[in-house]
């Protein structure tokens, strides 16, 4: 019996005696099966092939990453706050000398999720550090591996503790969410994004798309939505989904205007006919 994991998105799927015969998540049209076919790998051969890389961005937050790169090749973040350290997103790569470095730091709370694609081997994360894992019902159908750790919650906000928020913006999943942490940036507050709202390659603007390897955008009111959830929170830097993109300063007014630019460009205005 094994826990076989997708190597082209990096969900693990339940026990099982064989490799399952399709991906739920890769067959979705968000997502996409590789042209040489399904395959799978488990945790234990992942051990043996990949390491994870850190990365410290300012106090209290820490990107990590696969290396090489494996399924979709995000890395996520550990933000570790007076209250509490959060996992924010997660890496199908998990060995002991992560599981180490984090208890060094206290170890993890929680695990939020921004959607699914990033689910990966969440439980195992979870067991390894006792931690609770909070992702939106909107998008529980797609949990394919269940466990009592999994905490569903509802709404359009959900504090985890003093300063510490998921905030349902919807977009790329219907549950697609973010977390603020007031704390950070020197007080002046970050938003995790994941790819809900991404950064984009030059780091001067963010985009939004309901498929990033199909090429399938937004609606316009679906992303002014997204700005909508968010004015109501201060931050100054956004981190994404990858260890590069982050818009370190005036992040805030970045998301106003990159809201304003992708709705004129969809709409075909200002020059985008």
């Amino acid at each position: 019996m094994g826990l076989f994991i997708c190597t082209a998105c990096g969900t693990q799927y339940p026990e099982s005696p064989q490799a399952p015969a399709r991906c739920v998540i890769c067959e979705e049209e968000r997502q996409y099966v590789p042209p040489r076919g399904q395959t799978w790998t488990t945790l234990e051969a992942l051990q043996q092939a990949y390491t994870n890389t850190f990365r410290q961005y300012e106090r209290g937050i820490i990107g990590i990453g696969s290396t090489p790169a494996f399924a979709i090749g995000q890395r996520a973040l550990l933000v570790c706050t007076d209250d509490g350290n959060v996992l924010w997103d997660c890496v199908a790569t998990l060995d002991d000398a992560t599981v180490t470095m984090i208890e060094g730091l206290g170890g993890i709370d929680a695990i939020a999720i921004s959607h699914p694609h990033f689910y990966t081997t969440m439980v195992e994360w979870a067991h390894a550090f006792t931690a609770r894992i909070h992702l939106h019902a909107a998008d529980k159908q797609w949990i394919m591996r269940n466990d009592p750790a999994i905490e569903l919650w509802e709404g359009e906000t959900q504090t985890l503790w003093d300063g510490v928020t998921l905030v349902r913006c919807g977009g790329h999943f219907e549950g697609g969410t973010v977390l603020h942490w007031a704390g950070g940036a020197g007080g002046r507050g970050v938003i995790c994004a994941g790819d809900i709202l991404t950064v984009t390659t030059d780091r001067k603007w963010l985009s939004f798309m309901r498929s990033y390897p199909n090429f399938i955008p937004l609606s316009a009111r679906t992303v002014e939505h997204i700005g909508t959830a968010l004015k109501p929170f201060s931050f100054e830097t956004i981190y994404g989904h990858y260890f590069d993109r982050v818009i370190a300063q005036d992040a805030k007014s970045v998301l106003e205007r990159s809201v304003l630019r992708y709705v004129a460009a969809v709409e075909g205005r200002r020059g985008y006919e």
